[in-house]
């Protein structure tokens, strides 16, 4: 039998077709809640952490989170469609502010707080705009997130949190329910698929 002289191997393909084929997996759902998950329950079991090792934590979490983001963005079918753009944006807004945090690690709990802060509102204002603006499926899953994500940020934004062990307890409630959520979502989308058909 004769193999298939159409199929071209995995390095002749273009960049973003072979991160598509990637990103459309569901375990990247799956990834992104575990690595949120464990951020969360780290510093949830290290209350008396200091502002360095918080900083260590989140900054890890937001840079894994960011190329987690970035790959399932180009899960997309349709390059021409300008949410991919957007949650490029986004991904590359939780590299930027994974790098600062762990950059700065010896920052106040403020500059913690404000830079989180900000990367959860904006990155839940966007989800929230994709879900409601395109037609994606489970919107009502991806909705929640992006409404948790803005309410994280509005709490952390408009709370003011001057002791290192409030702010690592309160960062460690909120991932702990975005992992959750994220989890959830992983496995909505992966019976959906199954649905469908094998992936």
């Amino acid at each position: 039998m004769s193999s298939d002289s159409t199929a071209s191997p995995p390095w002749d393909k273009d960049p973003g077709d072979l991160l598509g084929e990637i990103g459309v997996s569901w375990a990247w759902w799956l990834v992104g809640g575990i690595l949120t998950l464990v951020a969360g329950i780290i510093l949830l079991s290290w209350p008396h952490a200091t502002v360095r090792v918080a900083a260590v934590v989140i900054g890890l979490q937001l840079l894994l989170s960011g190329v987690v983001r970035f790959v399932r963005a180009f899960g997309q079918r349709d390059p021409a469609d300008s949410s991919r753009g957007l949650q490029v944006l986004v991904a590359l807004l939780a590299i930027l502010a994974g790098v600062l945090v762990l950059r700065h690690q010896l920052q106040t709990v403020g500059f913690l707080t404000i830079l989180v802060g900000l990367y959860w509102l904006v990155g839940g204002v966007v989800t929230i705009y994709l879900a409601i603006d395109r037609p994606i499926p489970h919107r009502g899953w991806i909705l929640a997130l992006g409404s948790l994500g803005v309410v994280a940020g509005v709490v952390l934004l408009s709370s003011p949190v001057n002791s290192a062990i409030v702010l690592t307890r309160l960062l460690g409630v909120w991932l702990i329910l975005m992992g959750a959520l994220d989890l959830l979502l992983a496995v909505v989308v992966r019976m959906g698929r199954r649905r469908v058909g094998p992936s």
